[in-house]
């Protein structure tokens, strides 16, 4: 079965809620990049420089003057490794913490208000598609055409 034009339309919803909350960050609010990095050390603690490009699917010099400037604010700390002394580990810092927790928490506010909006059912549905998306955003790679 093809399912290229379901697809097509979650992506576009995706998309356009992605932009809305973008919108509802407050003034001098975190890169996107620097809160992608920041929410990754805050699911996976302290990280390589090159796990977290991997995981963003960036290079690492890429990401190379976000790690500066997250660590120059103080979100983040860079320590030596322990098993390679070469390697930098950096970590979140208590700051980084807070100053995740206050992007999440605008964006967090403003979605609430709008779920107000909507019907106990259209909520329900969310819900249950907001599990739904979570596990396609875990899959694996390769894992897509598994199950059909």
């Amino acid at each position: 079965m093809d399912h290229l034009s379901e697809a097509a339309r979650l992506r576009r919803a995706v998309v356009l809620l992605n932009r809305r909350l973008r919108q509802e960050r407050g003034d001098g609010s975190l890169s996107p990049n620097q809160l992608a990095v920041l929410g990754y050390l805050h699911r996976h603690g302290p990280s390589t420089p090159g796990d977290i490009a991997a995981e963003e699917r960036q290079r690492p010099q890429s990401l190379t003057r976000v790690y500066a400037d997250l660590e120059a604010e103080g979100l983040i700390v860079r320590e030596r490794g322990t098993d390679d002394r070469r390697q930098s580990v950096l970590s979140l810092t208590g700051s980084g913490r807070q100053a995740l927790g206050r992007d999440m928490a605008e964006r967090d506010a403003w979605l609430a208000v709008a779920l107000g909006s909507l019907g106990e059912t259209e909520r329900g549905v969310l819900a249950l598609a907001a599990g739904l998306m979570e596990r396609l955003g875990s899959l694996e790679t390769g894992e897509e055409g598994e199950r059909r």
